[in-house]
């Protein structure tokens, strides 16, 4: 049995990757929640189980796996349905989830992970615009060439799941994209397992001081749909 250790649903885009993953395919696992206390990468007890202190960790007996990519392909090594079965289609898909992982520093850094929020963003700088062109290159790209609807063919996978932030990140930002990229956005956000988390991530009263900056940087909040707080 795998256990997962994740932060805020509601914040934590890391987290998502691999509890999506996980959930979608079916794949069991105990979930550990921990919410941030003082921002992303400043939680001292996250060493408890993470050798860096950071989020998302996954452990089987012994083994520990402290990056969502490496979870991932931990994973796959006993449930190869994580990737796709096309060996050209699988090789795509490492590299767009890659991408991902390192890139797009932009739209990270602009537009936060919050799900419970809508944001109208004061500007959409020309570094954003530039991840977010480059976001529907690869989608469409994918989209065309493994025949949809998913990225790399009919069925979710791990590249899927590393987008699967993203598709909260434009229905929070009101993020503009061609109808072919908005309509993978809904197909992801009307997963089970997506509506999952984000029913888990309105009822949510934690607030965490630092994210919730992110938010005032970013722009006017014109709704909120969580939960009252706790405390901010």
């Amino acid at each position: 049995m795998y256990n997962l250790y994740i932060a805020n649903k509601n914040y934590s885009s890391w987290s998502l990757r691999p509890w999506v993953l996980l959930s979608e395919l079916g794949i069991e696992f105990v979930e550990h929640m921990n919410f941030f206390k003082g921002g992303y990468g400043k939680n001292t007890e996250f060493l408890k189980f993470s050798p860096t202190g950071l989020v998302p960790c996954l452990t089987e007996h012994s083994v520990t796996v402290w990056d969502s990519l490496a979870i991932a392909e931990y994973v796959y090594e006993q449930h190869p349905s994580v990737w796709p079965k096309d060996h050209a289609a699988r090789a795509w898909a490492r590299s767009a989830a890659a991408e991902m992982h390192s890139g797009f520093s932009a739209l990270r850094n602009t537009c936060s992970m919050n799900c419970g929020v809508r944001i109208k963003l004061r500007e959409v700088t020309p570094a954003l615009q530039k991840d977010l062109d480059r976001l529907e290159a690869l989608w469409l790209d994918g989209l065309k060439r493994f025949g949809g609807p998913f990225l790399a063919g009919d069925k979710f996978t791990a590249v899927d799941a590393f987008f699967c932030p993203v598709a909260f990140r434009v229905r929070s930002y009101g993020l503009k994209l061609s109808p072919k990229s908005m309509a993978y956005v809904e197909r992801l956000l009307d997963l089970e397992s997506m509506q999952n988390w984000y029913e888990a991530a309105l009822a949510e009263k934690a607030r965490d001081p630092d994210h919730e900056a992110e938010l005032e940087a970013a722009g006017d909040v014109i709704a909120d749909y969580r939960a009252q707080p706790e405390s901010v």
